[in-house]
């Protein structure tokens, strides 16, 4: 069995505020626990820095409001992840775009979560299951 990612470590400046967005946006479960709170997305989850807050353990330079920068696949086409960010009054800064991603060939759009940190979602669906194949660059 290989390694697999399990969480993030993200940090944010206020929690109602970044609880809706990564809730109604990102389509995050809310998960509370020990006094801490988790952003959970699927199999995978954000932990989430509050302030305040003293983590066990902290990077060397530890993540900061707004200086994160995560990739998240959408499931369906990249037009839908353009309305649903429409919709939620989020503005596309970048995109769509055709991007190399973990799965192969995507497309993308870039956009921030309100602390400024940089998020993209990226779908596969369009493009069917192009396997990504590294050049030697």
């Amino acid at each position: 069995m290989g390694t697999r990612l399990d969480h993030v470590v993200i940090a944010v400046s206020d929690r109602a505020r970044s609880d809706a967005f990564y809730r109604d946006v990102v389509g995050a479960e809310i998960v509370e626990r020990d006094g801490r709170v988790f952003y959970r997305l699927g199999a995978q989850q954000l932990n989430v820095h509050l302030p305040g807050t003293v983590p066990a353990a902290l990077a060397r330079v530890p993540v900061g409001p707004g200086n994160s920068d995560l990739c998240l696949e959408w499931p369906g086409s990249i037009g839908d992840a353009v309305a649903h960010l429409g919709r939620h009054g989020i503005a596309v800064e970048i995109g769509p775009i055709q991007r190399e991603g973990a799965r192969g060939r995507g497309r993308s759009v870039y956009f921030r979560d309100p602390d400024g940190s940089l998020l993209e979602f990226i779908s596969y669906a369009e493009l069917g299951s192009i396997t990504w194949r590294a050049t030697g660059r």
